[in-house]
C-alpha cells in the first residue's frame, strides 16, 4: 500500500541541538579538541578602536577560514554560503541555527588590516606547533626541509618582458596592492634581493611572482612554499614563502631554522633536503650551526675522460696540501710571503698545484694530467663541509633519512591534492604568506585529529 504524499507541515515549536544531529566522528569535531584562539583578542587588543560600532568576532572569521582550508573550500564567498548552511560548520564556528553568518569581504578588510599588522595568521599556525609539542609529536631531532611550486593568480597575457620591465617608473600611490608589496620587498633576501638576474616576464598583477618553466612543461608564476617538518610524525614546525628559485629556497630553509630555534627552543641535530640545498655555502652554515647535513652535495669536480679526479687525491688539513696516488704533494704555496696581501685569504677558491717537474717524470702522467704540464686542484672555501657531508651520506642513517625525506613531499601532495592549493587566490607576498601559513596550519591540525582520534560515544538502545 502507498503511503501518504510528504508534504513539509511548519511547526509552532521546534526542540533543535546541534550536538545530536553532528556526528561524534565528524572531522571537525576532532580539530576542534585542538584549536586553542583562547588568547586571540588579547593578541588583537591594540589594533582595534575602543569607540564606534562592535566589530565580527576575530575568532569567528579564524574559525571559518579554518573550516574552509580543512575542507579545501577556496572560495570565501562559497564558504559563507556553506557555514550558512552545513550543521557541522556552524557547529565548529559557535553559531546557532539563527545565528547570521559574516559576509564575505568582511574577511579581505581584515585580512589587509588588522591580520597582517598583528601577524595574526603567524601566531595561530605557532600555537598549532606548540600545542603538537606539548603532545609529544615534535622530538626536534630529525628536521627535513623542501619547497612546492604553487601557481599564482598571474598569467603570461598581463605581462612584460625583462627589456621593458622597470619598477622605477611605478607610482606606489596609484598601484594595486600586490604592486606595492613589490616594491616593499625589493630588499628582501627571500623576494627581490634573491637574485641580481631578472625573470624573462614579470606580471601586471602580480609583480612580486616568479616566472617559472621548473616543472619542464610550459612556464607560469608561480611563488614557492617552504616546509621545514619534524619527521617523527610529519609535523609541519614552520613554514615560510619565497620567489620560485633555487637561492631564495634554500635561504628560506635557514630563515626558518633560525625562527624556530628562537621560538621553540628546537635545533636538530640533522637536517634532510635534496641536492637542491647541498651547495657548499648551505652546507658550511648547517656545519657551522651544529646541524649534520644529510644533504647529497653538489659536486662538479668529477671527471669524464677517465682520469683521476680530485677525490682520488688525499686532503692534508695540518700541511694545508693534497697528496697525490704517487704520494707527491700538491701546495697552494710555496714559500711564506712577507706581504699578507700575497697569501691565502681564505675566501672563495683556492689552487693547488705540483711541481712542474715532478710532475713531467710521474709514470702515471697519462692518468692525471695527460694535456697539462702539471696537476692543478681547487678547493672551494667549504670543502670541509661537503666533505662532511660526503662522509654523512656513507652511513646507514643517510639511507634511511633518505627515506623520511619523502614525508615533506607528501606533505605537497596532501597540500595540493586534498586541500585543492594548487593555485593561490590571493596576490602579492603577503597574500602567498597568509595562504600558506592557514593551510599549514590546517594539516597539523588535521595531524592531531588523525592522531588522537575523538573518542566514540556509545549510541542509546
Amino acid at each position: 500500500m502507498m503511503g501518504p504524499k510528504q508534504e513539509a507541515q511548519a511547526a509552532l515549536c521546534y526542540e533543535f541541538s546541534l550536538e545530536d544531529h553532528v556526528p561524534q566522528d565528524h572531522l571537525l569535531r576532532s580539530i576542534d579538541r585542538f584549536v586553542d584562539l583562547s588568547n586571540i583578542r588579547q593578541h588583537l587588543a591594540d589594533f582595534y578602536s575602543h569607540t564606534g560600532r562592535p566589530s565580527v568576532d576575530p575568532e569567528l572569521l579564524i574559525r571559518m577560514l579554518l573550516v574552509g582550508y580543512c575542507l579545501g573550500i577556496r572560495s570565501e564567498r562559497r564558504l559563507c554560503e556553506e557555514v550558512h548552511l552545513n550543521l557541522a560548520y556552524r557547529l565548529f564556528c559557535r553559531l546557532d541555527l539563527d545565528d547570521p553568518v559574516p559576509d564575505h569581504s568582511t574577511f579581505s578588510k581584515n585580512r589587509h588590516g588588522r591580520f597582517r599588522e598583528s601577524d595574526l595568521l603567524r601566531h595561530l599556525f605557532e600555537t598549532t606547533v606548540a600545542r603538537c609539542i606539548a603532545d609529544g609529536l615534535v622530538s626536534g631531532q630529525r628536521f627535513a626541509a623542501d619547497a612546492s611550486l604553487i601557481e599564482a593568480d598571474a598569467n603570461k597575457q598581463n605581462s612584460t618582458s625583462k627589456e621593458e620591465w622597470d619598477h622605477s617608473t611605478i607610482n606606489p600611490d596609484d598601484a594595486p596592492r600586490a604592486v606595492r608589496e613589490y616594491l616593499d620587498v625589493l630588499d628582501d633576501a627571500a623576494f627581490g634581493a634573491a637574485t641580481t638576474v631578472k625573470p624573462k616576464f614579470t606580471s601586471h598583477s602580480d609583480p612580486t611572482s616568479q616566472w617559472t618553466a621548473a616543472r619542464k612543461g610550459p612556464a607560469f608564476f608561480a611563488y614557492s612554499t617552504n616546509y621545514l617538518i619534524d619527521t617523527d610524525h610529519a609535523v609541519i614546525v614552520d613554514v615560510e614563502a619565497s620567489r620560485s628559485i633555487l637561492s631564495a629556497e634554500v635561504g628560506a630553509s635557514r630563515t626558518m631554522l633560525d625562527r624556530v630555534k628562537k621560538r621553540f627552543d628546537l635545533q636538530p641535530e640533522r637536517l634532510i633536503a635534496d641536492t637542491a640545498y647541498g651547495s657548499g655555502k648551505n652546507l658550511g652554515w648547517l656545519v657551522k650551526h651544529g646541524i649534520n647535513p644529510h644533504i647529497p652535495v653538489i659536486d662538479k669536480a668529477g671527471r669524464t675522460d677517465g682520469t683521476w679526479s680530485r677525490a682520488d687525491f688525499e686532503w692534508d688539513a695540518d700541511n694545508n696540501q693534497y697528496i697525490c696516488p704517487e704520494g707527491e704533494a700538491l701546495k697552494q704555496f710555496r714559500r711564506n710571503y712577507s706581504d699578507p696581501n700575497r697569501g691565502p685569504t681564505g675566501k672563495g677558491v683556492a689552487k693547488y698545484q705540483a711541481l712542474k717537474l715532478t710532475c713531467q717524470a710521474c709514470p702515471s702522467k697519462p692518468k692525471c694530467c695527460p694535456n697539462a704540464d702539471a696537476r692543478k686542484i681547487t678547493r672551494e672555501e667549504h670543502e670541509d663541509a661537503r666533505q662532511v657531508a660526503r662522509d654523512i651520506a656513507k652511513t646507514k642513517q643517510y639511507d634511511i633519512s633518505i627515506k623520511l625525506r619523502k614525508k615533506v613531499e607528501m606533505l605537497f601532495a596532501h597540500l595540493k591534492r586534498i586541500l585543492g592549493l594548487g593555485r593561490l587566490r590571493l596576490r602579492g607576498p603577503c597574500g602567498a604568506n597568509d595562504e600558506f601559513l592557514l593551510a599549514a596550519t590546517a594539516q597539523n591540525l588535521r595531524k592531531l585529529a588523525k592522531i588522537f582520534p575523538a573518542p566514540q560515544q556509545t549510541r542509546k538502545a
